[in-house]
């Protein structure tokens, strides 16, 4: 019989009776034994993670945002117990680009009839030990964003939150200078924001960041965002969506990729600023993040879910 740890986080999730009730029910009802683990503080769900490692459970599930399913994965990168994800936090996006339902009994049949598929990670390491991202890493204007938007905007707007927050701040967006490197090669841009990604969809399924990024396809993207102020913040995510729609051959001055396997970011001037980790500020500039290739194995529906390889070249 299979044995499945769910792992809720309160402060994150939409967690209700109801709602957990349901993913236990369904699991349930699949035949599966069920246990329930909520996070009471920092740090809970990876323990929560490596104690069901050590104790031989089949599947962990995370119940809340994308944080907290990292906090999971932390527990058991590299081992083959499968993650399954129900969607509960502010934005969701390694759910939505794995297109997994966003109601919880929905997301717990497709763990149950799931196949597990491999995805890759990044790995940043911190001064209290390794931390990880499935969608993004960056750093500058969405850390700060993420930094400055209240819990209880997040639990009641979602995503608009990070909207609405967004359109405030745009008159106080500014370039640095930062110093990329990528696998040994060495730039500087004056950028805004610079990302790490994993996946490719920023807002999904609207917004790709390019048309070629998968979360198993063994790189991970940059991409730095020459912004200044509103207009420029405004023409910039304007030539960013323009590719997004249009593919990977609209000219692009404002926007800046690059790939590789191993990415440090430091800002040359302007002081440091604010990292996030799919949505977890982690910090300040610098820092460095190195693929894990398969690192993690997640329950997916793989006739929803046809995640593309892409070709060797990228512009």
């Amino acid at each position: 019989m299979t044995r499945a740890l769910v792992i809720t986080n309160p402060a994150a999730a939409r967690t209700d009776a109801r709602a957990v009730g349901a993913i236990r029910d369904t699991l349930h009802a699949g035949g599966w034994t069920v246990e329930v683990q909520a996070t009471a503080k920092p740090g809970d769900a990876r323990r929560f993670a490596r104690e069901a490692r050590e104790r031989g459970v089949d599947v962990l599930v995370s119940y809340g945002g994308d944080g907290t399913a990292m906090q999971v994965a932390g527990g058991v990168v590299g081992s083959d117990i499968p993650l399954g994800i129900v969607p509960g936090g502010t934005g969701n996006l390694l759910a939505g680009n794995l297109r997994l339902p966003s109601g919880p009994a929905a997301a717990a049949r497709v763990i149950l009839r799931g196949k597990p598929k491999s995805l890759d990670l990044g790995e940043v390491e911190r001064s209290d030990g390794a931390h990880y991202f499935a969608v993004c890493s960056g750093a500058g204007f969405d850390a700060r964003l993420m930094a400055n938007t209240p819990g209880v905007s997040k639990r009641r707007w979602k995503m608009g939150a990070y909207v609405a927050r967004a359109l405030a701040a745009l008159p106080g967006v500014r370039n640095a200078v930062h110093r990329v490197t990528v696998d040994g090669t060495v730039y500087e841009r004056r950028a805004a924001m610079v990302l790490i990604a994993n996946c490719g969809e920023l807002i999904p399924p609207f917004l790709r960041l390019h048309n070629d990024i998968a979360p198993d396809d063994g790189w991970l993207d940059v991409m730095a965002l020459d912004a200044d102020g509103a207009l420029e913040s405004v023409l910039a995510f304007w030539e960013l969506v323009r590719g997004s729609a249009n593919g990977s051959g609209v000219a692009r001055r404002r926007v800046w990729f690059a790939r590789g396997r191993s990415v440090a970011v430091e800002t040359v001037d302007g002081g440091p600023r604010q990292v996030q980790l799919d949505g977890e500020v982690a910090g300040v500039t610098p820092f460095a993040a190195r693929l894990l290739p398969g690192a993690l194995s997640v329950l997916v529906d793989a006739a929803k879910v046809p995640l593309p390889r892409r070709s060797a070249t990228h512009v």
